[in-house]
């Protein structure tokens, strides 16, 4: 398996509130773990709830009894929300701060994917086709499911940033779960937001279907990001899994 992972503090915000874990050996009963969290607050509390919000999944799962990957995520991942709100209650200073999340384990030919918020993963299938995989949970993305806004439009950018959904908001975090199929070729991008609100999806697939290796395209992607503005911090996990096709079928 081959894992590029990075993070660059963009253009113009003083902190990386940003915070990313990539693994492809075992953590707990998981065979892999990979996650960007990009974290909001005031106070540094955005910097604070990312790195909190990750290390604690990373510790949950690690001593987990779960076998099913979506169980141990879910478990880990309220472990965390309740932990990031207590830290919160004793701390004025952290009132009101979360973190999004994406987090994604392989299990032979199978991906489990969880999503808080509007941290991407995207999958490069066949080499050339770019498909995101999660659902950003924001503002803009109900009213564009109720036909009440056009995505892309002026208004859409303008109110892109209102998520609906983060870790340590409320007292029950409510991921989503995907169960994805892979086939062998196929590429896996996690993200936050900083790198697509300044890179369109189609420069994002142009750049994966690159022949390059993995950590000159992460960094590739973020460098486009910054050419593009900068204007947040920027995370990229991407992720080549070695699939045999004879395990497949």
């Amino acid at each position: 398996m081959n894992v590029f992972a990075g993070t660059d503090i963009g253009l113009v915000r003083r902190e990386n509130e940003d915070y990313v874990f990539a693994s492809g050996e075992p953590v707990g009963p998981l065979e892999n773990l990979f996650m960007v969290a990009d974290g909001m607050g005031g106070h540094r509390g955005g910097e604070f709830a990312s790195r909190y919000v990750v290390e604690q999944i990373v510790r949950t799962i690690r001593s987990s009894k779960k076998e099913n990957p979506v169980s141990a995520l879910n478990e880990a991942i309220q472990e965390a929300n309740y932990g990031l709100r207590e830290e919160a209650s004793r701390n004025p200073k952290f009132w009101e701060m979360g973190t999004t999340l994406v987090a994604a384990t392989i299990d032979g030919a199978t991906m489990f994917v969880a999503n808080i918020g509007d941290s991407r993963l995207y999958l490069l299938e066949d080499g050339i086709n770019l498909r995101q995989v999660t659902r950003d949970h924001s503002w803009v993305e109900e009213m564009v499911a109720d036909g009440k806004m056009a995505r892309g439009s002026e208004s859409y950018w303008e109110k892109k940033n209102i998520i609906t959904r983060a870790v340590g908001i409320d007292d029950t975090a409510t991921a989503d779960f995907f169960e994805i199929d892979l086939k062998p070729g196929e590429r896996i991008l996690l993200c936050s937001d900083g790198l697509t609100n300044m890179v369109e999806d189609e420069e994002i697939e142009r750049i994966l279907s690159m022949p390059d290796p993995l950590e000159e395209l992460g960094k590739e992607l973020m460098e486009e990001g910054k050419r593009n503005g900068g204007r947040d911090n920027i995370s990229v996990i991407l992720v080549e899994p070695e699939l045999d096709e004879v395990n497949i079928c």
